[in-house]
């Protein structure tokens, strides 16, 4: 078996699409993952399976809660190369954010990031990862308010901080 992450767009965001983490794990343990850990409510699941399994835990997800959230599946490796490739210093958990997309290098309209981005903001597109250095906070960021609006409709995309990263990361090394 090999450990994934799964990450989880949209959940227990504003009181809508609820997904109680006790719950989901009950539930990806009864279907056969193995080690199923999750990390906050913004769901976060470190698990073991013999494959990546993003579509069992949407349906699982479905049948239980009544809608399909959209599930980013990394490995250790693309977690780890994920936090390899973060340009920024490692040291600003809350002000360095990972965007996930769910295809490599989508195009982004620069043009439109840069009348956004703050002087103090710096990012970078490194394969599927979009990083953000936001040193001013994130939720004081114009860019990350209409970020999306900067990538094809039909690109999609989960964030975590950098804190997250590192505690997912320490939970794939636990889950060994």
């Amino acid at each position: 078996m090999k450990t994934w992450v799964a990450l989880l767009r949209g959940i227990n965001v504003g009181g809508k699409h609820i997904v109680p983490m006790k719950e989901l794990v009950r539930l990806m343990e009864a279907d056969g993952f193995a080690n199923v850990k999750t990390y906050i409510q913004s769901g976060n699941v470190v698990f073991q399976s013999a494959d990546n399994s993003g579509d069992r835990i949407g349906e699982l997800i479905a049948r239980e809660f009544g809608f399909k959230p959209d599930i980013f599946i990394l490995s250790g490796a693309d977690l780890k190369a994920a936090m390899a490739n973060n340009p920024y210093e490692t040291d600003t958990g809350k002000n360095v954010h990972f965007f996930f997309c769910d295809r490599e290098e989508p195009p982004i309209d620069i043009e439109f990031l840069e009348s956004l981005r703050a002087p103090s903001e710096a990012y970078t597109l490194t394969g599927n990862v979009f990083y953000l250095h936001a040193p001013e906070g994130i939720g004081r960021s114009k860019m990350v308010e209409k970020l999306g609006r900067a990538f094809p409709k039909d690109v999609s995309m989960t964030a975590r901080n950098l804190n997250t990263m590192n505690k997912l990361l320490e939970m794939i090394e636990a889950n060994r």
